[in-house]
């Protein structure tokens, strides 16, 4: 729960109302998070906030009165990024309010690739009205065993939210684990379990593990990263796992590895008709974040990154902005600013301030690649005058009194 959450925001002693939009139904317990000063509308046009799932956004026209929008899911491939930050509106995603239903996926999918446990299922169907049943299983059951994944190897590539709890519960499954992410966070290496190998070196993994799980962010340089040169690498009983993004891994050669013999199957998340029905492929219907579970998860955590950031002006994990805290004003007013990040600014910010009689009682400044974020705590209330001043000024693309 965010500071200040549950307690009213005023603004020059009256309640301050929030509009809010729904692009895709969110689950109702996320919804109940939005109290009685905000109101659900129809049209992104008369709201400060979007909630979203998967609707795309690309080619939707974005008021000017919107200032926030959150994904209730961690992939962001449905918003525009950029265009967001040049109009000042900030988006937020939910990373790890999905990870425990994902990685259950992921272990199921382990367990699918192993014991061919479809290809059984499918033979007890096809064999429903047969009399000896029962007795041909006896015999028919070995060309479905499989073998166990105890002892076998797997490789976990991006130690995140939901690789490091799939690396975690593979321990316990008796696996042995590596894992390899050269940008691990702190936080998440004292959550990574001591049992599990760093590796430094991703060929390691795909010249040594059994089962190869992927879970980065899609971006230009991981785009395809499971090619043709990687797949040479990998032993001809590897399994790929893939409950992440579908263009991580180029699947046309992942099929043909496949049908060769040069691998021993490929589970994913994604379907599209490149994998569908191809031997040696498992394809699930983008299951890994569909739980009723992973989706309460989500709808709350988007709902109190919004609140957070309207009521307080606080940004917890933004994909186009840099985080920043200052917790619940005490002061007599709170300005926020977002604004490109470039030299001279915060001076510029401070000399406003001064020629308007308003007094800096606290302030902060984070910057993320192009773009920055500042919040100002003031002795006395931000005047319009000042706001004026700072729309004015080059590289500003808004300015919030947040109190």
């Amino acid at each position: 729960m965010f500071a200040g959450q549950g307690q009213q925001c005023k603004s020059e002693g009256k309640l301050k109302m929030f509009n809010y939009v729904c692009l895709n139904p969110i689950a109702q317990i996320g919804l109940d998070v939005l109290d009685e000063n905000y109101r659900k509308v129809e049209d992104v046009k008369d709201a400060q906030a979007a909630l979203v799932r998967s609707a795309s956004m690309h080619d939707m026209e974005l008021p000017d009165s919107l200032d926030v929008v959150a994904r209730a899911g961690a992939g962001v491939n449905n918003i525009p990024l950029d265009q967001c930050a040049e109009q000042g509106i900030v988006v937020f995603n939910t990373p790890g309010a999905n990870a425990n239903g994902v990685k259950e996926l992921v272990l199921a999918g382990m367990l699918m690739a192993s014991r061919d446990i479809n290809g059984g299922i499918n033979w007890v169907v096809d064999e429903k009205e047969n009399a000896e049943l029962a007795k041909l299983t006896e015999t028919q059951k070995k060309a479905y065993a499989g073998c166990e994944i105890a002892g076998k190897k797997l490789g976990v590539i991006g130690l995140g939210a939901i690789g490091i709890r799939v690396a975690n519960a593979a321990t316990h499954l008796d696996m042995e684990v590596y894992g390899y992410d050269p940008y691990i966070s702190v936080n998440a290496a004292w959550n990574l379990s001591r049992n599990v190998k760093h590796v430094r070196n991703v060929e390691d993994i795909y010249r040594e593990c059994d089962y190869i799980s992927i879970h980065v962010p899609l971006l230009d340089t991981t785009r395809k990263m499971i090619n043709e040169e990687v797949i040479a690498m990998m032993k001809p009983t590897a399994v790929i796992l893939n409950f992440a993004r579908d263009l991580l891994v180029d699947e046309e050669a992942v099929v043909a590895a496949l049908a060769q013999g040069r691998l021993k199957r490929y589970i994913s998340d994604f379907p599209n008709n490149t994998t569908a029905g191809k031997e040696g492929c498992i394809v699930i219907p983008h299951l890994g974040a569909s739980t009723e579970e992973s989706e309460d998860n989500c709808a709350v955590m988007a709902a109190q990154e919004i609140r957070n950031y309207l009521e307080n002006g606080n940004i917890r994990n933004s994909v186009n902005f840099p985080n920043c805290d200052m917790g619940e004003c005490t002061t007599e007013g709170r300005v926020a600013v977002l604004h490109k990040n470039s030299k001279g600014v915060i001076g510029k910010f401070t000399s406003i301030f001064g020629e308007c009689d308003i007094n800096i009682a606290n302030m902060t400044n984070k910057s993320k690649g192009d773009y920055a974020y500042s919040m100002f705590d003031l002795d006395t209330p931000m005047t319009e005058e000042a706001v004026e001043k700072m729309k004015a000024m080059k590289g500003v693309m808004k300015v919030r009194i947040v109190k």
